[in-house]
């Protein structure tokens, strides 16, 4: 089985996770995908394939050298991201493409105009969703590059290598993808996450990020009398996200720029809550991110009295950038791998976050490669076989060079 029929495959299996699940994995149908790549790994020869109580698959390739070779690691999510539909995922399939718009269904287009990156696929295959859910790319693409290195390297014994392990993680979408990795199990000196877009992206610095949930209480009463009595919730909670800087957010953001995102805002005159994450490459400036949000809720508790607004931050995941300095040859070993297959690497900081940020915190450094895909998470997801074959090639270098 090769790279692309192993994405078509995975794309069509519904992960999608569940951020408000207290468990792990937050939804069943990742275990499914988990068991069946268990699977799939054993019948290729691999060993210790095993999955854990939550669904993370590990998998181990022995050494074929006598000499000592660190054991390094690769990592995907199984999950896809849940704001947009994985239910029912049917790939489609555009060859040798031509360079004009892409009618991939539903009414769903992916046009050059709006996607200048188009252009540098002409003559390429490139894979889409249906137009009515995403197409699973992040990271079903991840999974399947380093599915078919595994066979590759199982198959073909005249490529020396040392001991790989490879871990599949559940709930990387919603922030909880590496909490539960048994770090000492997987046993590597190194690893990297195979969870980036375009192809050549290696990425070992991230955002420091948090989540910020607010609620607003009010009063409500009847609109007829309701003078110098009502205190709705819903205009309150307006006024709490107008005193945010109203240029800091990502529409408006790019590089090492931070933001505050609202992503869900819901209620009534009584009850208003407001949904943010926050988010900043350099901790000092997060930290002031976090003390604004809580500056704003006591303004305001001032002016409208004591409880009405609460605040709760949680810090998600920090920049890997810290740790990752002092482990700066597992990047040029990346870097070496991508130009030894004739890719630009393409070195730039993660306006998001990956499983490789906490582990790398967790004591195994890990940066994050690219997958060659682009427009994650939305119906305009797509990815090129040729990219997802370039990848195997690159995590394939990385493996003889270890």
């Amino acid at each position: 089985m090769k790279v692309k029929e192993r994405f078509l495959r995975y794309a069509a299996t519904d992960t999608a996770s569940e951020p408000d699940s207290p468990k792990t994995p937050s939804t069943a149908k990742q275990r499914v995908f988990a068991e069946m790549l268990c699977d799939e790994l054993r019948g290729m020869g691999a060993e210790d394939v095993k999955i854990s109580d939550n669904a993370y698959v590990y998998a181990r390739i022995p050494s074929n050298v006598k000499r000592d070779i660190p054991k390094i690691g690769f990592i995907a999510h199984l999950d896809t991201a849940p704001a947009v539909s994985g239910t029912g995922v049917k790939p489609r399939v555009f060859e040798n493409y031509d360079g004009g718009t892409l009618e991939i269904g539903n009414g769903v287009s992916i046009r050059p105009e709006e996607f200048c990156h188009l252009s540098n696929y002409i003559g390429q295959d490139i894979i889409t969703s249906s137009g009515d859910t995403l197409l699973g790319a992040d990271d079903k693409a991840g999974i399947a590059e380093i599915m078919e290195l595994c066979e590759i390297l199982l198959c073909d014994k005249s490529i020396e290598h040392g001991e790989i392990g490879v871990a599949f993680t559940p709930d990387e979408e919603i922030g909880h993808g590496a909490a539960l990795l048994d770090i000492e199990g997987f046993g590597c000196k190194y690893a990297y996450t195979v969870d980036g877009g375009a192809l050549g992206e290696l990425e070992y610095e991230n955002f420091n990020a948090a989540s910020c949930a607010i609620k607003v209480h009010g009063v409500n009463i009847h609109p007829g009398s309701a003078k110098n009595q009502m205190r709705n919730a819903l205009l309150m909670a307006i006024e709490w996200n107008s005193m945010l800087p109203p240029a800091e957010t990502p529409a408006h953001t790019c590089g090492y720029e931070g933001f505050y995102h609202l992503m869900h805002m819901e209620g009534d005159e009584e009850l208003a809550t407001l949904q943010y994450i926050i988010r900043d490459h350099d901790a000092q400036k997060f930290d002031a991110r976090k003390a604004t949000v809580q500056q704003i809720t006591d303004y305001l508790n001032q002016k409208w009295g004591a409880g009405t607004f609460e605040c709760v931050i949680r810090d998600s995941y920090r920049n890997m950038r810290e740790i990752m300095e002092q482990h700066m040859d597992v990047v040029e070993k990346a870097k070496a791998a991508f130009e030894a297959n004739g890719v630009a690497p393409i070195i730039s900081p993660i306006r998001g976050g990956t499983d490789g940020a906490r582990l790398s915190y967790m004591g195994l450094p890990c940066p994050n490669l690219s997958t060659g895909g682009y427009n994650f998470h939305g119906r305009k997801e797509m990815i090129t076989v040729e990219a997802m074959e370039a990848m195997v090639n690159v995590l394939e270098s990385i493996v003889r060079n270890a």
